[in-house]
Protein backbone atom coordinates (compact mmCIF):
# COMPACT_ATOMS: atom_id res chain seq x y z
CA UNK A 1 0.00 0.00 0.00
CA UNK A 2 1.25 3.24 -0.42
CA UNK A 3 2.26 6.47 1.32
CA UNK A 4 -1.06 8.53 0.20
CA UNK A 5 -3.63 5.22 0.85
CA UNK A 6 -1.56 4.78 4.17
CA UNK A 7 -2.53 8.22 5.10
CA UNK A 8 -6.05 8.28 3.71
CA UNK A 9 -6.76 5.15 5.60
CA UNK A 10 -5.90 6.85 8.94
CA UNK A 11 -7.77 9.68 8.05
CA UNK A 12 -11.47 7.92 7.73
CA UNK A 13 -10.40 5.93 11.01
CA UNK A 14 -9.86 9.09 13.03
CA UNK A 15 -13.01 10.56 11.41
CA UNK A 16 -14.68 7.65 12.31
CA UNK A 17 -13.34 7.44 15.85
CA UNK A 18 -14.41 10.62 16.18
CA UNK A 19 -17.70 10.09 15.06
CA UNK A 20 -18.23 7.12 17.60
CA UNK A 21 -16.76 9.65 20.32
CA UNK A 22 -19.57 12.42 19.54
CA UNK A 23 -22.10 9.46 19.03
CA UNK A 24 -21.55 8.28 22.83
CA UNK A 25 -21.06 11.98 24.09
CA UNK A 26 -24.50 12.57 22.96
CA UNK A 27 -25.94 9.14 23.87
CA UNK A 28 -27.70 10.09 27.25
CA UNK A 29 -29.18 12.90 25.91
CA UNK A 30 -30.65 11.32 22.93
CA UNK A 31 -32.69 8.72 24.26
CA UNK A 32 -30.66 5.56 25.03
CA UNK A 33 -30.63 4.30 28.73
CA UNK A 34 -27.64 5.25 30.25
CA UNK A 35 -27.19 2.54 32.16
CA UNK A 36 -27.38 0.14 29.01
CA UNK A 37 -24.56 1.80 27.80
CA UNK A 38 -22.45 2.20 30.82
CA UNK A 39 -22.91 -1.46 30.94
CA UNK A 40 -21.72 -1.99 27.37
CA UNK A 41 -18.81 0.45 27.55
CA UNK A 42 -17.65 -1.74 30.37
CA UNK A 43 -17.66 -4.93 28.42
CA UNK A 44 -15.97 -2.63 25.35
CA UNK A 45 -12.74 -1.99 28.07
CA UNK A 46 -12.88 -5.86 28.84
CA UNK A 47 -13.28 -7.05 25.28
CA UNK A 48 -10.19 -4.46 24.72
CA UNK A 49 -8.35 -6.07 27.19
CA UNK A 50 -9.07 -9.59 25.56
CA UNK A 51 -7.87 -8.58 22.65
CA UNK A 52 -4.64 -7.09 23.59
CA UNK A 53 -3.70 -10.56 24.73
CA UNK A 54 -5.26 -12.90 21.84
CA UNK A 55 -5.16 -10.10 18.83
CA UNK A 56 -1.85 -8.92 19.34
CA UNK A 57 0.01 -11.23 21.52
CA UNK A 58 -1.46 -14.36 20.00
CA UNK A 59 -2.61 -15.69 23.19
CA UNK A 60 -6.16 -17.21 23.99
CA UNK A 61 -7.39 -17.11 27.50
CA UNK A 62 -10.55 -18.84 28.47
CA UNK A 63 -10.71 -17.89 31.90
CA UNK A 64 -10.90 -14.15 31.31
CA UNK A 65 -13.89 -13.57 33.41
CA UNK A 66 -12.00 -14.78 36.40
CA UNK A 67 -10.70 -11.32 36.49
CA UNK A 68 -13.05 -9.47 35.58
CA UNK A 69 -15.01 -10.92 38.52
CA UNK A 70 -12.21 -10.94 41.10
CA UNK A 71 -12.14 -6.56 40.54
CA UNK A 72 -15.78 -6.91 40.59
CA UNK A 73 -15.86 -8.47 44.02
CA UNK A 74 -12.65 -7.03 45.86
CA UNK A 75 -14.51 -3.53 44.61
CA UNK A 76 -17.86 -4.31 45.54
CA UNK A 77 -16.68 -5.58 49.32
CA UNK A 78 -14.10 -2.34 49.71
CA UNK A 79 -16.83 -0.03 48.86
CA UNK A 80 -19.83 -1.13 50.54
CA UNK A 81 -17.87 -2.99 53.77
CA UNK A 82 -14.80 -0.92 54.04
CA UNK A 83 -16.21 2.46 53.56
CA UNK A 84 -13.86 2.94 50.01
CA UNK A 85 -14.38 5.47 48.15
CA UNK A 86 -15.25 4.99 44.40
CA UNK A 87 -11.88 5.70 43.14
CA UNK A 88 -10.00 3.54 45.54
CA UNK A 89 -12.43 0.71 45.22
CA UNK A 90 -12.07 0.98 41.44
CA UNK A 91 -7.97 0.83 42.11
CA UNK A 92 -8.14 -1.54 44.39
CA UNK A 93 -9.82 -4.31 42.31
CA UNK A 94 -8.25 -3.43 39.14
CA UNK A 95 -4.54 -3.96 40.94
CA UNK A 96 -6.01 -7.39 42.87
CA UNK A 97 -7.10 -8.50 39.30
CA UNK A 98 -3.52 -7.58 38.20
CA UNK A 99 -1.81 -9.53 41.08
CA UNK A 100 -4.29 -12.69 40.25
CA UNK A 101 -3.06 -12.48 36.44
CA UNK A 102 0.56 -12.29 37.85
CA UNK A 103 0.08 -15.44 39.50
CA UNK A 104 -1.89 -17.18 36.95
CA UNK A 105 0.53 -15.67 34.29
CA UNK A 106 3.63 -17.47 35.95
CA UNK A 107 2.48 -20.66 35.20
CA UNK A 108 -0.14 -20.24 32.57
CA UNK A 109 3.00 -18.88 29.61
CA UNK A 110 5.03 -21.84 30.41
CA UNK A 111 2.74 -23.66 27.92
CA UNK A 112 1.34 -22.64 24.25
CA UNK A 113 -1.72 -23.11 22.34
CA UNK A 114 -4.20 -25.00 23.87
CA UNK A 115 -2.45 -25.97 27.00
CA UNK A 116 -2.14 -22.47 27.71
CA UNK A 117 -5.92 -22.07 26.60
CA UNK A 118 -6.54 -25.00 29.64
CA UNK A 119 -4.72 -24.12 31.79
CA UNK A 120 -5.96 -20.28 32.06
CA UNK A 121 -9.36 -22.21 32.01
CA UNK A 122 -8.74 -24.48 35.01
CA UNK A 123 -7.02 -21.20 37.08
CA UNK A 124 -10.18 -19.87 35.97
CA UNK A 125 -12.64 -22.22 37.56
CA UNK A 126 -10.62 -22.50 40.92
CA UNK A 127 -11.13 -18.64 41.14
CA UNK A 128 -15.08 -18.95 40.75
CA UNK A 129 -14.92 -21.83 43.36
CA UNK A 130 -12.95 -19.24 45.36
CA UNK A 131 -15.98 -16.15 45.28
CA UNK A 132 -18.42 -19.30 45.49
CA UNK A 133 -17.16 -19.67 48.92
CA UNK A 134 -15.79 -17.32 50.02
CA UNK A 135 -18.32 -15.44 53.44
CA UNK A 136 -17.43 -11.72 52.19
CA UNK A 137 -19.69 -12.51 48.70
CA UNK A 138 -22.56 -13.83 49.54
CA UNK A 139 -22.26 -16.68 47.67
CA UNK A 140 -25.00 -17.84 45.20
CA UNK A 141 -26.80 -14.63 45.85
CA UNK A 142 -23.92 -12.33 44.96
CA UNK A 143 -22.78 -9.18 46.59
CA UNK A 144 -25.91 -6.25 46.95
CA UNK A 145 -26.63 -3.10 47.39
CA UNK A 146 -23.00 -1.42 46.61
CA UNK A 147 -22.95 2.57 46.57
CA UNK A 148 -21.80 4.80 43.97
CA UNK A 149 -20.12 7.36 46.48
CA UNK A 150 -18.57 10.39 45.34
CA UNK A 151 -15.88 10.60 43.26
CA UNK A 152 -12.64 12.27 44.95
CA UNK A 153 -15.50 13.58 47.07
CA UNK A 154 -17.19 15.39 44.94
CA UNK A 155 -18.63 14.43 41.96
CA UNK A 156 -21.91 12.50 43.03
CA UNK A 157 -22.35 9.40 41.10
CA UNK A 158 -25.77 8.25 42.01
CA UNK A 159 -26.81 10.54 38.96
CA UNK A 160 -26.50 8.50 35.76
CA UNK A 161 -25.17 11.47 33.79
CA UNK A 162 -22.58 11.73 35.98
CA UNK A 163 -21.85 8.45 36.30
CA UNK A 164 -21.90 7.53 32.58
CA UNK A 165 -18.98 10.59 31.46
CA UNK A 166 -16.77 9.12 34.27
CA UNK A 167 -17.11 5.90 33.05
CA UNK A 168 -16.76 6.97 29.13
CA UNK A 169 -13.65 9.03 29.94
CA UNK A 170 -12.26 5.64 31.79
CA UNK A 171 -13.11 4.17 28.33
CA UNK A 172 -11.40 6.65 26.03
CA UNK A 173 -8.61 6.71 27.94
CA UNK A 174 -8.04 2.68 28.09
CA UNK A 175 -8.62 2.92 24.25
CA UNK A 176 -6.00 5.44 23.89
CA UNK A 177 -3.38 3.23 26.09
CA UNK A 178 -3.88 0.17 24.03
CA UNK A 179 -3.64 2.30 20.82
CA UNK A 180 -0.23 3.71 22.24
CA UNK A 181 0.85 0.17 23.81
CA UNK A 182 0.40 -1.21 20.56
CA UNK A 183 2.23 1.26 18.67
CA UNK A 184 5.65 1.08 20.72
CA UNK A 185 8.65 -0.77 20.55
CA UNK A 186 6.55 -3.29 23.21
CA UNK A 187 3.74 -3.67 21.10
CA UNK A 188 6.02 -4.32 17.85
CA UNK A 189 7.34 -7.25 19.57
CA UNK A 190 4.05 -8.47 20.97
CA UNK A 191 3.31 -8.40 17.20
CA UNK A 192 6.39 -10.49 16.33
CA UNK A 193 5.49 -13.02 19.00
CA UNK A 194 2.26 -13.50 17.40
CA UNK A 195 3.67 -13.97 14.07
CA UNK A 196 6.13 -16.30 14.56
CA UNK A 197 7.72 -16.81 18.56
CA UNK A 198 10.66 -19.11 17.23
CA UNK A 199 12.13 -15.93 15.07
CA UNK A 200 11.51 -13.55 18.06
CA UNK A 201 13.33 -15.43 20.40
CA UNK A 202 16.49 -16.09 17.73
CA UNK A 203 16.74 -12.56 17.98
CA UNK A 204 17.48 -12.01 21.38
CA UNK A 205 13.66 -10.99 22.74
CA UNK A 206 12.75 -12.59 26.45
CA UNK A 207 9.28 -13.63 25.25
CA UNK A 208 8.23 -15.12 28.05
CA UNK A 209 8.57 -11.57 30.06
CA UNK A 210 6.84 -10.33 27.20
CA UNK A 211 3.87 -12.16 26.78
CA UNK A 212 3.67 -12.09 31.12
CA UNK A 213 3.92 -8.33 31.08
CA UNK A 214 0.92 -8.22 28.18
CA UNK A 215 -1.08 -11.10 30.36
CA UNK A 216 -1.27 -8.58 33.47
CA UNK A 217 -1.71 -6.18 31.26
CA UNK A 218 -4.97 -7.72 29.98
CA UNK A 219 -5.67 -9.10 33.04
CA UNK A 220 -5.32 -5.42 34.77
CA UNK A 221 -8.31 -3.92 32.20
CA UNK A 222 -10.35 -6.42 32.63
CA UNK A 223 -10.54 -6.02 36.19
CA UNK A 224 -11.00 -2.40 36.02
CA UNK A 225 -14.23 -3.54 33.32
CA UNK A 226 -15.39 -5.36 36.52
CA UNK A 227 -14.81 -3.00 38.99
CA UNK A 228 -16.69 0.15 37.02
CA UNK A 229 -19.59 -2.24 36.18
CA UNK A 230 -20.25 -3.26 39.61
CA UNK A 231 -20.25 0.86 40.65
CA UNK A 232 -22.46 1.19 37.64
CA UNK A 233 -25.47 -1.78 38.66
CA UNK A 234 -24.53 -1.63 42.16
CA UNK A 235 -23.64 -5.35 42.64
CA UNK A 236 -21.57 -8.15 41.78
CA UNK A 237 -22.29 -11.90 41.36
CA UNK A 238 -21.15 -15.35 39.92
CA UNK A 239 -22.03 -14.86 36.88
CA UNK A 240 -19.51 -12.34 36.65
CA UNK A 241 -16.66 -14.89 37.22
CA UNK A 242 -18.53 -17.56 35.32
CA UNK A 243 -16.72 -19.67 32.64
CA UNK A 244 -19.52 -18.41 30.03
CA UNK A 245 -18.32 -15.16 30.39
CA UNK A 246 -15.21 -15.85 29.24
CA UNK A 247 -16.83 -17.57 25.82
CA UNK A 248 -18.58 -14.08 25.56
CA UNK A 249 -15.44 -12.10 25.76
CA UNK A 250 -14.29 -14.22 22.55
CA UNK A 251 -17.07 -14.06 20.83
CA UNK A 252 -17.53 -10.22 21.39
CA UNK A 253 -13.46 -9.98 19.66
CA UNK A 254 -14.06 -12.27 16.73
CA UNK A 255 -17.17 -11.00 15.87
CA UNK A 256 -16.23 -7.25 16.16
CA UNK A 257 -12.33 -7.80 14.27
CA UNK A 258 -9.53 -9.40 16.35
CA UNK A 259 -6.56 -7.50 16.13
CA UNK A 260 -8.31 -4.36 15.45
CA UNK A 261 -9.05 -1.36 17.91
CA UNK A 262 -12.95 -0.71 17.22
CA UNK A 263 -13.61 -4.18 16.65
CA UNK A 264 -13.84 -5.35 20.41
CA UNK A 265 -15.86 -2.54 21.28
CA UNK A 266 -18.28 -2.71 18.10
CA UNK A 267 -18.35 -6.64 19.03
CA UNK A 268 -19.41 -5.51 22.42
CA UNK A 269 -21.91 -3.36 21.70
CA UNK A 270 -23.88 -5.93 19.49
CA UNK A 271 -23.60 -8.84 22.38
CA UNK A 272 -25.08 -6.83 24.61
CA UNK A 273 -27.65 -5.27 22.51
CA UNK A 274 -28.59 -8.22 21.42
CA UNK A 275 -28.87 -9.93 24.82
CA UNK A 276 -30.69 -6.90 26.35
CA UNK A 277 -33.11 -6.63 22.96
CA UNK A 278 -33.91 -10.43 22.63
CA UNK A 279 -33.87 -11.32 26.14
CA UNK A 280 -37.35 -10.39 26.97
CA UNK A 281 -38.87 -11.82 23.77
CA UNK A 282 -37.42 -14.82 23.51
CA UNK A 283 -35.68 -15.82 27.13
CA UNK A 284 -32.91 -18.62 27.05
CA UNK A 285 -33.11 -18.63 23.50
CA UNK A 286 -30.87 -15.51 22.97
CA UNK A 287 -27.85 -17.54 23.21
CA UNK A 288 -28.89 -19.74 20.33
CA UNK A 289 -29.55 -16.61 18.32
CA UNK A 290 -26.11 -15.41 19.52
CA UNK A 291 -24.72 -18.24 18.15
CA UNK A 292 -26.54 -18.63 14.95
CA UNK A 293 -25.16 -14.48 14.41
CA UNK A 294 -21.70 -15.63 14.91
CA UNK A 295 -21.40 -18.61 12.82
CA UNK A 296 -23.02 -16.78 10.21
CA UNK A 297 -20.22 -13.80 10.81
CA UNK A 298 -17.28 -16.58 11.23
CA UNK A 299 -18.48 -17.59 7.82
CA UNK A 300 -19.32 -14.69 5.93
CA UNK A 301 -16.76 -12.37 7.66
CA UNK A 302 -13.70 -14.43 8.80
CA UNK A 303 -12.01 -11.40 10.38
CA UNK A 304 -14.91 -9.41 11.63
CA UNK A 305 -16.72 -6.11 10.57
CA UNK A 306 -13.96 -3.65 11.43
CA UNK A 307 -11.15 -6.24 10.27
CA UNK A 308 -13.58 -7.12 6.60
CA UNK A 309 -14.25 -3.21 6.31
CA UNK A 310 -10.67 -2.45 6.73
CA UNK A 311 -9.54 -5.16 4.19
CA UNK A 312 -12.16 -3.66 1.89
CA UNK A 313 -10.54 -0.13 2.56
CA UNK A 314 -6.84 -1.35 1.81
CA UNK A 315 -8.22 -3.43 -1.51
CA UNK A 316 -9.74 -0.06 -2.52
CA UNK A 317 -6.40 2.04 -1.82
CA UNK A 318 -4.30 -0.79 -3.25
CA UNK A 319 -6.29 -0.58 -6.46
Amino acid sequence: MSTASEASLFRYSRLAWLAGLALLIAAPFVGLYPIFVMKALCYAIFACAFNLLLGYTGLLSFGHAAYLGAAAYFTGYLVRSAGFSPELGVLAGTLGAGLIGLLVGLIAIRRQGIYFAMITLAMAQMVYFVWLQAPFTGGEDGLQGVPRGKLFGLIPLQNDIAMYFVVLAVFVAVFLAIIRIVHSPYGQVLKAIRENEPRAISLGYDVDKYKLLAFVLSTSLAGLAGALKTLVLGFATLSDAHWSLSGEVVLMTLLGGMGTFAGPVLGAFTIIGLQDLLADRVGSWVTVIIGVIFVLCVVGFRRGFVGELLAWRRQRSGS
